[in-house]
């Protein structure tokens, strides 16, 4: 019996994605199209309440991002809800695919004003 020893994660994928493709099943597309963010800057939020900001530089099928420049946002040790001015240089950072919850472009940010506080002062 003739055994095949794959050298890493990345040949099993294509394998599979081989394997789905001889059975007539399309090959997997992720739901989210990062390709148009390249080379833009992103904010990343990820579990455990940390926000990074950089320039997307790469990403795969998992969700794996690849952040250049990368800047943390630090949060307020009294309010673990609020996040500070105060920022913490990470140079070229790789966040893993698990802990990402959310993406966004960060030309299409801006704060706004808080619509429930002037509700509750009135």
């Amino acid at each position: 019996m003739e055994s095949i020893i794959h050298s890493s994660s990345f040949d099993d994928a294509r394998v599979a994605v081989e394997v789905g493709r001889t059975r007539g099943m399309p090959p997997k597309e992720t739901v989210l199209d990062l390709a148009r963010f390249i080379d833009k800057g992103v904010r990343v939020k990820l579990s455990g309440g940390r926000e990074v900001t950089g320039t997307l530089k790469g990403f795969d099928q998992l969700l794996n991002l690849v952040l250049d420049g990368a800047v943390e946002h630090l949060r307020d040790f009294e309010d673990a809800l609020k996040i500070t001015e105060e920022t913490r240089e990470l140079g070229l950072l790789v966040c893993r695919g698990t802990s990402v919850m959310v993406v966004s472009a960060l030309d299409s940010m801006e704060e706004i004003a808080n619509p429930f506080l002037a509700q509750e002062e009135i």
